[in-house]
């Protein structure tokens, strides 16, 4: 017995089985993706202050990442009306590019953004021991300016052996420029252009360290968060990616051949995902890298 609706639509709804499943499916999305920024959102506001970073994220790379996303938005839905006006090579160069888009949004993301962050380093200093280290944290500064304390000393950790030797008693790190003139005032608010480690090197003592660590996500409730969404939503990348792959192969071809309609469906319900997850990180990118 054939399924009927798989292709053509009811005449009552104007919708087939595949569209009523994908919205369907996007719902139980928004809920997943809704419950974690709900999460974000609230270990933020209850953060004491200092405690949440500020800057940290490369802002100019999550543009790109940003206006790629988008574009590929764009080429998945000229794709789909190239298939409605049975252009199977239009086609097929739109939905190469949308592939092309989010092969290089997952390149950026696992071999350049990621890795950084596993290469960079935090020590958040004892609250009896602040003041020892005023001349990296500025804290005074910042109180007659109005802003939060600095709690924690970032940049390069250049003794990488302190993380395991118990035998060494001190952590040498390359300072991020903010810690490097911490009176300044242009380093009160993040900047746009991320800024390398600076050449002075700050000893800081185990004894006087609370709690210290590459940023991976036991770093911070904030890189916790971070790898958490950001490694769910490149998950969901691959997956439309995977899926777009899938339609660039000889079967689907002949599915075009045997009737086009049925696979300018299927293309316009991956093209739903896909606006989807380019949504998410629509609220990720401010969320992230501007708030």
């Amino acid at each position: 017995m054939e399924i009927p609706y798989t292709v053509s639509a009811r005449r009552d709804t104007g919708l087939w089985n595949a569209k009523v499943g994908i919205w369907l499916f996007l719902a139980s999305e928004v809920m997943l993706f809704g419950g974690l920024f709900s999460a974000y959102i609230f270990l933020r506001l209850d953060a004491a202050p200092g405690d949440w970073p500020h800057g940290l994220l490369n802002v100019p790379v999550g543009t790109m990442n940003t206006a790629i996303l988008i574009a590929s938005s764009v080429t998945v839905v000229l794709a789909w009306a190239a298939l409605k006006m049975r252009d199977l090579t239009k086609y097929r160069i739109y939905m190469a590019i949308t592939i092309l888009c989010g092969v290089i949004f997952l390149a950026v993301k696992l071999a350049y953004e990621w890795p950084q962050k596993f290469e960079h380093f935090g020590a958040f200093i004892k609250e009896d021991a602040l003041e020892k280290y005023e001349p990296y944290l500025g804290n005074k500064h910042l109180l007659e300016e109005g802003l939060p304390p600095r709690k924690e000393i970032t940049g390069h950790l250049h003794n990488k052996e302190a993380l395991k030797d118990p035998n060494v008693k001190e952590y040498e790190i390359a300072l991020d420029p903010v810690y490097a003139d911490p009176t300044n005032r242009k380093m009160d608010r993040p900047h746009f252009w991320p800024m390398p480690a600076t050449d002075k090197i700050a000893t800081i003592e185990k004894s006087d360290v609370k709690y210290a660590t590459m940023f991976l996500p036991k770093h911070s409730s904030y890189f916790a968060s971070y790898f958490t969404i950001t490694g769910l939503h490149g998950a969901h990348v691959l997956g439309g990616v995977l899926v777009f792959c899938y339609m660039m192969l000889p079967a689907s071809t002949r599915i075009y051949r045997h009737n086009p309609e049925h696979l300018a469906n299927r293309v316009e319900v991956a093209g739903l995902f896909w606006h989807f997850v380019d949504l998410v990180w629509i609220f990720v990118f401010p969320l992230f890298y501007l708030l």
